[in-house]
């Protein structure tokens, strides 16, 4: 008896899932059309429609959450993150500790149709280059006339039979 009871239970269970997922899934189809109706328009159409003040004229102490909301196009998110981060001293001025908080590039030190002495796969130039990167290098010729190769196996049988 309680194994019927069991198997009614899993399949009662199985199917309100199904339901919820269809659910879901239409929810998404539909936030999915707004966000894509949204994007084509300018930001100032977006910020009437979803009654949004101007993130550029927003002050510190002002509400920026209104923002985090999923209407919000993700351009909109970032304009008004940034104006936050720049209006707040605390979160604007990042302490000497912070290890990865300057610009390491050297973008301001790059100048114009730089080269460098650099090759892939060669290194630095003006390194001796070994021989497996000159592929037309021919071996020295044994002094019998037989190929270097041939030489050297015979010598390496020489000295096994020592």
């Amino acid at each position: 008896m309680s194994e019927r009871q069991d198997f009614w239970s899993r399949r009662k269970a199985a199917v309100a899932a199904e339901a919820q997922a269809e659910t879901r899934a239409a929810e998404e189809a539909r936030t999915e059309e707004i966000r894509q109706a949204i994007e084509e328009k300018p930001d100032s159409e977006v910020l009437a429609e979803l009654n949004l003040p101007d993130p550029d004229a927003m002050r510190q102490g002002d509400d920026f959450s209104a923002f985090m909301a999923k209407a919000v196009p993700e351009r909109l998110r970032r304009r008004a993150l940034r104006r936050l981060w720049t209006s707040n001293p605390v979160l604007a001025n990042l302490d000497e500790l912070l290890e990865y908080g300057e610009d390491y590039t050297d973008a301001a030190t790059v100048i114009e149709n730089m080269q460098t002495v650099y090759k892939l796969g060669r290194g630095m130039l003006g390194q001796p280059e070994t021989d497996a990167a000159q592929p037309d290098a021919v071996a020295p010729e044994a002094a019998e006339g037989e190929p270097a190769a041939v030489a050297d196996n015979e010598a390496d049988d020489d000295e096994q039979d020592c």
